[in-house]
This record gives C-alpha cells, structure tokens and sequence, in this order.
C-alpha cells in the first residue's frame, strides 16, 4: 500500500492495514481500514483506523478524521440494519494512554449496544455537580484562546 505517511512496523495496527497481521477486515479503503475488535466489549464491536501510524488523532490529517467518522457512520448504520442485537451504538475514541487507550495507534470503536448489555461510560468519577457559568465561560475562554492558534 502506497502512503506518504509512516508505518511503525512493531504496530500490529499498521501490521493490519498492509495485511502483514491477521484481522477480520469490515472495510478498507486509501486512507482507512474496519476491522472487528478482537475483545469485543459487544458482537459486532468494530475499530476504524487510519492506514498510517499515528498515536493520536491530532496526529491525523483532518480528511482522514472526517473519513473515520464517516465510515463509522456507515458501519453504525450496518450494525443496526444487521442480525447482531444492537439497540443503540457507542462511537468512542480514547486518544492517549490517560483516556484509556491501550493500543497507541489512534482508532474509533464502534460498538453495538443494548439494554443490559454491561458496557458503560462514565464521564465524572462521583456524583455530577452542574458547573456554574461563571467556571463555564472561563472554560470556553481559555479553549478560545488556544484555538486561535489552531486556526
């Protein structure tokens, strides 16, 4: 597969995307590959990535991020049109080791969900406070502030 980004040859995520690693292929295309997670959290769990090596999604060029979403999308819809239980779909990325990623090539986690089904995120470590506006606006402030260099 031709790139003009970077493999890791030790990543058995950029393994799979040259089919040099075993894996139950959904989709592949230029810039991404589908594939079923093997510890599905659900049937049906599958892992969208890039086909270049990046550790995290900001390492990623926005068309491709786009395109990961995208095709998750499509695989969301696949999910509910198909005979696995899906009730509701989780999109999830954990971007870095502190979010809970445990393969440092950045993926995409569809998953089929259901009622009862023992999967579960949770946001806050204790019971929820609603924030004040005041701690709000400097939030947002100080993320304004950064983006202004982003963009």
């Amino acid at each position: 597969m031709d790139s003009l980004f970077n493999l890791d040859q030790a990543c058995t995520f950029c393994q799979i995307t040259t089919g040099e690693a075993e894996a139950s292929v959904v989709y592949q295309d230029d810039l991404v590959t589908a594939f079923m997670d093997l510890f599905p959290v659900t049937p049906g769990h599958t892992l969208v990535i890039p086909n270049y090596h990046a550790s995290m999604i900001t390492e990623i060029d926005p068309n491709t991020v786009g395109h990961m979403f995208a095709v998750g999308v499509k695989i969301d819809r696949a999910l509910r049109d198909s005979d696995f239980r899906c009730e509701a779909v989780s999109l999830y990325l954990a971007d870095g080791a502190a979010a809970g990623q445990v393969v440092l090539h950045s993926h995409l986690h569809i998953v089929p969900r259901f009622h009862g089904d023992l999967c579960g995120l949770h946001l806050h470590a204790g019971p929820a406070e609603m924030a004040t506006r005041k701690k709000l606006e400097e939030h947002a402030e100080a993320i304004r502030r950064s983006l202004k260099s982003e963009i």
